[in-house]
C-alpha cells in the first residue's frame, strides 16, 4: 500500500524511514532531517509516474521539447510537489499527527540557487506547464552549487556572500553518472581526408571536463506526466591533467558551476561564462542525440521528434554544436544537418536593449572552441550567399554573425532557428519593427508573438491560499484546471459583500507580510497603509530609481508643508544589483539611506515607510506579491521585453501602475485603462525624442522645481553626510543625460500616484478594480502561453498514457 493512500500509512512509513535512515529514535531527530527523508518519500513516489512518462514517451514516440535556459528559478518544491501529487492533506494531517506543523518542515527548504530573475522564474513556470498539460518537456540548465549570491545589506549597501543552497543537499535530484559526457575546450583541429575523398576532423583539446547531470522530476497538476530537469555538475576528468597544473586544473573544473553569470567585465569573467553556456550546451546536445538514438534507428527524424527551445542567446551554441555532432561524430554533410538543425531549433527573444545581446570576441571563441567556431564561420559564409543571391546584400551588414571582431549571437540564433519570438505584443512588434528589423525582412514568416504567462498553480492557488478559498466559494474550482475560468470573477465584481470579503483577504495578506517585515527587519508596517511594491532585479531601465525619487519628493515636501499629508503609505522594495553594477548597488544605497531617514522622522513615518527586503527570492516573491496594493511596473516605454511580475500581482489583486512597456500593455487590454493607472511617454514618443535629439535634462532641472529639489537633495547631505555619496546617480542623469527618461516622467509619475491614493480611499471603487484584475488574469496563465508553444512552435501532443 502507497506510503500516502492515507495519514496512518504516512505517519507509520514516515517515522519508520526517519529512524533507519538517522539509527535514532524519530523523537530524537531534528527538522532538518525528517525534512530531508519526507523529499525523499515524495520524490520516490513522484518516481513511479516519471518512469511511466517515459516509458509512454518511448511507446508512443511521441514528440518532446528540450527548453535551454541558463536559469530555472524553481523555488522551494516541497508543498508544489505534495500539491500537484494531491498528497498535500495526507502528508499535513500525518505531520499533525506527530506534533509537527508542515510549516515548519516548509521552511527548511533552500530556493534552488539556479537564477538571477524573470528569465529563470519564466522557465520554471513554463516547466509546470508543460507538465500539467501533459506535454513532454525536459528543462536543461547548470547545478550552479553558490547560485548567484545572497544580499545582505551593511550600512545600507549590498553585501554578496556565498548562496549555500545546497548546504542539506538536493532532496529532489538524482545523481546519474552513468550518462556523463566529456565536454572539451581550446586546443587544435586538424583536417584529415579519408579513401572517399571525403573531409574530417580530428580535434585535440587542451581542456576536458566531465558533465554529470543531476535529474529532478517535474510534477505536473494531478496528472501522471512527469518531466525532467537535468543540471549539469563539472567533475575533473583525471586523464585530462596536465603535469604540474593539477591546481589550476581543479580551479578551472570549480569555476565552471560556481555560480550564475559570473562577473563579464573582466577578460577572465567573460571566458569563464562562454565557457558556462559551451559545457551545458554540449552535454545538452549529447544527451538529447543519446536519448534519441535509444529509440529511432538514425538522426534523419531529429526534428519531427525533438524541439530546441533557446532561452534567449545564452544557449545559441546549441546550433553550430549540433551542427557539430551531426557532422563530425554522425558523417552529415552539411545541407542535411543544416536543414535538421534549423527544423529543430526555435529562439525566445527577452531583450531590445542592445548591451542585453551578447556578443562575444572572436578570438576568445576561435581559442576556446576551435571546432565550433570554424562551423560559425561557415554559417556565415553560407549565410552571405543567401543574402546576395536574394538581391538583399544591402542588409548583410546589419544582419552579420561576425562583425567587429565579435560573434553576434542573437543573429546566429535567428539565422539557425525555424521561430523567433518575442515575450509580449509590443515586445515583438519592436523586433519586427525596429531592433531585427532586417532580420523580417528577410525572413518575415519566421518572426512570431509568444506572450509569457505564469503558472497560476504557484502564484494564486498555493502562495494565496485565502483569495484561493474566496475564488472557489464565488465562482468554484474550474479555474484551477481551466484558469480562463477566473473571468466568471466578473459576474460578481460588483457585489458589496464579495468586495468586503476580498478587503479581508487582502488585509489577511498584508498582515502575513507585515509580520515577516517585523521579523526578519524589526520594521513595524501599518497594515492599513497603501502597499506599493517594487520587486524585481535592479536595472536602471526598471526605474527603481523613479519609485524612490517620488518618495524623496513626499518627504521634502512634507516637511516643507504641514498641511500637506498623504495618506500612509509603505513602499516596498526587493532587487538585487549584478555585483560589478555600480550604479545599481548605489541605487540600492540611496533607497537603504532614504527608509533609514524617513522611517525615523517621527513627523512623517506614521504616513511613509519604506522597506527594502533584501536577498529577492521566489519566497520573497510569494509573501510580498499577494500582500501588494499597488504593482510597481514602471520601466522606460520600449525597454521591458515582457516582465512576469506584473501578472503575480494582477492574478492576486493589485493595480499596475506602469508605463506602457511589456506586457502592461496586454494588462490594460484586459482590464480597460480605468482599472490600471497608466502614466509617462510612449515608445513613440521617446523614438522621436531620440531621432530629434531634443531631450535634455538640464532644462527639466531648470524648469521644474520639483526635479530640482530632488536632484539637489542628492547633493546637499539630506541623505548621507557624504556630498558626493550618490555622484554616481547625479552623473548618469545629469552628464549623460538620462538614458532612461527617469525625470522626463516624473511629474507624470507623481501625478499618476496621486491618482492611486484617491482611487484607494474609495474601499468599493479599489475592491470593484482588483476583483476585475483577476477575473481577467487567466489570459496570463502560463498554460496558455505553452499550449501556444506547442500548437504553433513545437507541435507537441500530449503524451497518450495506457490506462
Amino acid at each position: 500500500m502507497s506510503t500516502f493512500s492515507s495519514k496512518e500509512n504516512f505517519v507509520n512509513t514516515f517515522k519508520v524511514a526517519v529512524a533507519e535512515t538517522y539509527g535514532r529514535d524519530f523523537e530524537d531527530t531534528k527538522s532538518v532531517e525528517r525534512y530531508l527523508v519526507l523529499g525523499h518519500l515524495i520524490r520516490d513516489y513522484a518516481g513511479i509516474n516519471w518512469k511511466e512518462t517515459k516509458n509512454a514517451i518511448k511507446k508512443s514516440q511521441t514528440k518532446q521539447l528540450y527548453y535551454f535556459s541558463m536559469e530555472f528559478l524553481m523555488g522551494r518544491l516541497l508543498t508544489n510537489n505534495l500539491m500537484n501529487l494531491g498528497i498535500y492533506d495526507v502528508v499535513k494531517d500525518g505531520l499533525d499527527a506527530l506534533g509537527m506543523n508542515i510549516n515548519e518542515i516548509e521552511e527548511v527548504e533552500s530556493d534552488a540557487g539556479l537564477g538571477n530573475g524573470g528569465l529563470g522564474r519564466l522557465a520554471a513556470c513554463f516547466m509546470d506547464s508543460l507538465a500539467s498539460l501533459n506535454l513532454a518537456g525536459n528543462g536543461n540548465c547548470i547545478r550552479y552549487r553558490y547560485g548567484l549570491f545572497k544580499q545582505k545589506i551593511e550600512n545600507f549597501q549590498q553585501v554578496e556572500l556565498p548562496d549555500c543552497w545546497l548546504k542539506y543537499g538536493n532532496v529532489w535530484e538524482v545523481w546519474k553518472p552513468q550518462h556523463e559526457v566529456k565536454v572539451k575546450f581550446g586546443g587544435k583541429v586538424d583536417a584529415y581526408m579519408d579513401y572517399n575523398g571525403k573531409f574530417h576532423m580530428k580535434y585535440e583539446p587542451d581542456f576536458v571536463v566531465r558533465a554529470v547531470p543531476y535529474d529532478e522530476p517535474i510534477i505536473g497538476y494531478h496528472t501522471k506526466t512527469t518531466n525532467t530537469l537535468r543540471l549539469w555538475d563539472a567533475q575533473v576528468d583525471e586523464n585530462s591533467v596536465k603535469p604540474g597544473q593539477l591546481g589550476q586544473y581543479l580551479s578551472d573544473v570549480s569555476a565552471l558551476t560556481a555560480n550564475v553569470y559570473p562577473d563579464d567585465s573582466t577578460l577572465d569573467g567573460k571566458r569563464l561564462r562562454l565557457k558556462q553556456e559551451y559545457f551545458f550546451v554540449c552535454a545538452g546536445i549529447n544527451q538529447i542525440i543519446e536519448s534519441h538514438l535509444r529509440v529511432y534507428p538514425s538522426l534523419d527524424n531529429l526534428a519531427e521528434k525533438v524541439a530546441i527551445q533557446l532561452n534567449d542567446t545564452h544557449p545559441v551554441l546549441v546550433i553550430p554544436e549540433l551542427m557539430r555532432v551531426l557532422m563530425d561524430d554522425y558523417n552529415y554533410d552539411w545541407d542535411p544537418a543544416w536543414n535538421i538543425v534549423t527544423h529543430t531549433v526555435a529562439y525566445t527573444n527577452h531583450t531590445v536593449m542592445a548591451e542585453a545581446l551578447e556578443k562575444w570576441p572572436q578570438d576568445m571563441m576561435r581559442d576556446l572552441l576551435p571546432r565550433v567556431y570554424m562551423i560559425i564561420e561557415e554559417i556565415e559564409r553560407r549565410f552571405h550567399y543567401e543574402v546576395d543571391h536574394r538581391n538583399m546584400g544591402y542588409l548583410f551588414n546589419s544582419v552579420s554573425i561576425l562583425k567587429d571582431n565579435q560573434v553576434h549571437m542573437a543573429h546566429l540564433a535567428i539565422v539557425g532557428s525555424h521561430s523567433v519570438n518575442g515575450v509580449a505584443k509590443i515586445h515583438s512588434e519592436i523586433l519586427v519593427n525596429d531592433v531585427m528589423s532586417s532580420f523580417a525582412a528577410l525572413y518575415p514568416d519566421r518572426f512570431n508573438n509568444k506572450t509569457n504567462g505564469i503558472t497560476h498553480r504557484r502564484w494564486l492557488l498555493y502562495s494565496n491560499p485565502q483569495l484561493t478559498d474566496l475564488l472557489i466559494d464565488t465562482i468554484g474550482d474550474g479555474f484551477i484546471k481551466h484558469p480562463s475560468e477566473l473571468s466568471k470573477l466578473m459576474d460578481y465584481v460588483d457585489d458589496p459583500i464579495l468586495q468586503n470579503r476580498f478587503m479581508e483577504v487582502k488585509r489577511e495578506r498584508k498582515a502575513i507580510l507585515a509580520k515577516y517585515v517585523k521579523d526578519t527587519l524589526n520594521i513595524d508596517v501599518d497594515v492599513d497603509s497603501i502597499f506599493d511594491c517594487q520587486a524585481k532585479r535592479l536595472h536602471a531601465y526598471k526605474r527603481q530609481l523613479l519609485n524612490v525619487f517620488h518618495i524623496m519628493h513626499l518627504y521634502l515636501r512634507m516637511k516643507k508643508d504641514p498641511n500637506f499629508r498623504i495618506y500612509p503609505r509603505t513602499f516596498f522594495f526587493s532587487a538585487k544589483a549584478a555585483p560589478s553594477y555600480a550604479l545599481a548597488k548605489e541605487i540600492i544605497k540611496l533607497i537603504n539611506m532614504v527608509a533609514e531617514k524617513v522611517n525615523n522622522d517621527p513627523e512623517i513615518s506614521r504616513y511613509i515607510k519604506v522597506v527594502f527586503i533584501p536577498n529577492y527570492s521566489v519566497s520573497v516573491a510569494e509573501v510580498l506579491m499577494n500582500a501588494a496594493d499597488v504593482s510597481e511596473q514602471i520601466s522606460t516605454a520600449g525597454k521591458e521585453a515582457s516582465g512576469t511580475g506584473n501578472m503575480k500581482y494582477m492574478m492576486n489583486g493589485a493595480l499596475t501602475l506602469g508605463t506602457l512597456d511589456g506586457a502592461n500593455v496586454e494588462i490594460v487590454e484586459q482590464v480597460g485603462y480605468e482599472n490600471a493607472q497608466i502614466f509617462g511617454l510612449h515608445v513613440e514618443d521617446i523614438n522621436e525624442l531620440k531621432k530629434e535629439n531634443s531631450y535634455n535634462a538640464w532644462n527639466l532641472y531648470n524648469q521644474d522645481a520639483n526635479i530640482r529639489e530632488v536632484i539637489e537633495s542628492l547633493k546637499n547631505n539630506t541623505w548621507a553626510n557624504d556630498p558626493n555619496a550618490f555622484q554616481l546617480i547625479y552623473n548618469d542623469l545629469m552628464l549623460r543625460n538620462d538614458e532612461f527618461f527617469v525625470l522626463a516622467d516624473f511629474e507624470a509619475y507623481i501625478y499618476a500616484q496621486s491618482l492611486v491614493q484617491r482611487m484607494y480611499e474609495d474601499r468599493s471603487r479599489w475592491a470593484r478594480m482588483m476583483l476585475i484584475n483577476i477575473a481577467k488574469s487567466g489570459y496570463f496563465s502560463s498554460d496558455r502561453t505553452i499550449q501556444e508553444y506547442a500548437d504553433q512552435i513545437w507541435g507537441l501532443t500530449p503524451i497518450p498514457f495506457e490506462n
